[in-house]
């Protein structure tokens, strides 16, 4: 069985809800979920928020950029808590990097990192992690990398099983 309609499936019988607020994905989580039957019923909202003051518009600590940079893994646990925040949804999905392409606005963090943090309301804590873009595919692949590692990841999480991550307040 594919990933996402067992995450669709489990969050249904558990009567949960997520939400994504991703950044060098641009939605690709979100539109992920959304190719599957009952998408509707635990996927209420999510943003792409691509610069860093629509970020701080939707919940990102102003000072958390500043200090860590908006390429970071605490970045990401701040997104995964403001969008679980303003959506009231059990679940926040953080993803900001980028996909080996300098960005002049953010002149700082690697050009080949992702971060990704998935928050747990009930538990208050996130999972995060971090992954390598390839230099050698191209973004859309990137993307579906991603994609496909978040879904895993997430699917452990709903299933907690043991995954091999820094679990933290965020």
């Amino acid at each position: 069985m594919e990933v996402f309609p067992k995450i669709i499936e489990l969050l249904k019988e558990r009567n949960k809800i997520v939400a994504t607020m991703e950044s060098c994905t641009g939605g690709a989580v979100a539109s992920e979920i959304t190719n599957y039957s009952g998408a509707s019923e635990v996927l209420k909202y999510s943003a792409v928020t691509y610069s860093n003051e629509f970020k701080i518009k939707m919940g990102v600590l102003e000072k958390t950029i500043d200090t860590y940079s908006v390429y970071s893994i605490e970045t990401a646990d701040n997104m995964a808590r403001a969008i679980s925040e303003f959506v009231n949804s059990d679940y926040g999905i953080g993803i900001t990097g980028k996909i080996n392409t300098p960005d002049p606005a953010n002149d700082y963090g690697e050009n080949d990192k992702i971060y990704v943090a998935i928050y747990d309301k009930d538990k208050k804590h996130c999972y995060h992690f971090d992954i390598e873009a390839l230099s050698n595919i191209s973004r859309k692949e990137n993307k579906e990398n991603i994609i496909k590692f978040v879904g895993e990841v997430f699917l452990n999480i709903l299933n907690d099983d043991k995954i091999k991550t820094n679990e933290g307040e965020c």
